[in-house]
């Protein structure tokens, strides 16, 4: 065979083997071999990633979205001066502070030992509380980040944090039955209230400042008077809750308050006489987060939000519910937007729903997160609503378009 005939037949089968587009190795042709980690490889295609080599999801409605934290968040605050400032908090022992529509600024405040599970800013917006399950209140400065004092005394973890609607009073509830304030201002402690018998896991000061009224996982209501740590009221057993409570609201002029139970039902407490005024019975499973309308509405209404799957909006003039509107899994959060008619839920499926209390249908719905959504807050011009997961982030979504008035 000729030397010519030999070439022609070693390119045909390089051509064939290029349009075949594969070429196998044999056991032989294996140096060595190297163990790889599961964990190592990466998750997603570079089809699903955009030009700045983060991941794609054509579901997401978010206008911006926090990275920071390395674990679960639970904890969120909105600036009540300040629209575009944010704070944050969750499992990875963190709270950051962070501006919509500014993702090149960010403050990590570390210091806790534990997760972070409450946040709150002051009523100027000087201020801002962080409270973890390591038993300790933080008080940061919120232009700067800058760490101002450290207030212990709880002997279990910081359940939430409040402050003093006109000064720098804060005001915290523990795991260990106790009800704790100090003096931001002068890192003074100033009271100990003593009185349930379980974690305290919700409460505030009144509207005017001259009330605490705080629940607890022992089903009962307690008003104290701040200066003397005196209870004025305690409401327990029936017509209140059978199991702890998990939330409460004051109205605007400090005369009730509306608490939600892992019992499933809500009530409302005169604060000035101690008794129960109304029973709200529609949920069938716990109630997770209650709020009162804006001052402003011209019909009282009441918002509840539960795991059974349900918002209901209710008419305060006849304790019935005016609206059920339907979720597709459990309500963790609701709030009112501004002083319009219109609120919005936060959804264990991940959405956040804004909703027309006097029609009672949901007027739209925002997709991004991967898990379920803990707390949601809005901005102080009501341009954004803030909402945190368990899928480790906080999205904003854009709600300047629901800002009408109540009318």
């Amino acid at each position: 065979m000729s030397n010519n005939t030999n070439n022609t037949e070693m390119n045909n089968l390089a051509m064939e083997e290029e349009d075949e587009g594969e070429i196998f190795l044999g056991e032989s042709d294996v140096l060595r071999e190297i163990d790889v980690d599961e964990e190592d490889l990466p998750e997603a295609d570079d089809d699903d990633m955009d030009d700045d080599g983060e991941q794609f999801d054509e579901n997401d409605d978010s206008v911006h979205t926090f990275t920071g934290h390395k674990g679960e968040l639970y904890a969120l605050a909105c600036s009540p001066t300040d629209a575009t400032l944010v704070a944050t908090g969750g499992g990875d022992d963190k709270t950051f502070l962070w501006k919509i529509g500014n993702g090149d600024w960010a403050a990590e405040l570390p210091g806790h030992k534990d997760s972070v599970s409450c946040l709150a800013f002051s009523y100027d917006g000087q201020l801002l509380a962080s409270g973890g399950l390591d038993g300790v209140v933080q008080i940061f400065d919120a232009s700067s980040g800058t760490l101002k004092c450290v207030l212990d005394g709880p002997g279990a973890g910081i359940e939430w944090v409040r402050w003093h609607p006109r000064g720098h009073i804060v005001l915290a509830g523990s795991e260990d039955c106790s009800l704790w304030m100090w003096n931001a201002d002068k890192e003074a402690y100033l009271n100990m209230f003593s009185g349930h018998n379980l974690n305290v896991t919700c409460g505030d000061f009144t509207p005017d400042g001259k009330l605490i009224c705080t629940g607890s996982d022992d089903a009962s209501l307690i008003v104290w008077n701040p200066k003397t740590c005196e209870s004025i009221h305690i409401v327990k057993g029936h017509p209140y809750h059978t199991e702890g409570l998990t939330c409460l609201d004051i109205n605007s002029n400090s005369s009730l308050a509306i608490s939600g139970s892992k019992d499933g039902s809500v009530h409302i407490v005169n604060i000035v006489t101690g008794k129960v005024v109304s029973s709200l019975n529609s949920h069938t499973d716990s109630v997770e987060c209650v709020k009162f309308s804006p001052s402003s509405a011209t019909i009282p209404l009441a918002a509840t939000g539960g795991m059974d799957k349900k918002l209901i909006i209710w008419d305060l003039q006849h304790s019935t519910p005016r609206f059920i509107c339907e979720h597709e899994e459990g309500v963790t959060s609701l709030t009112w937007i501004g002083t319009s008619k219109y609120l919005a839920t936060g959804c264990a499926n991940g959405t956040v729903s804004i909703w027309d209390s006097l029609l009672g249908n949901c007027v739209h719905t925002y997709h991004g997160h991967q898990d379920a959504v803990q707390a949601i807050s809005v901005s102080t011009n009501t341009d954004f609503i803030v909402s945190v997961s368990v899928d480790n982030t906080a999205r904003v979504f854009e709600s300047s378009e629901f800002q009408n008035k109540v009318t």
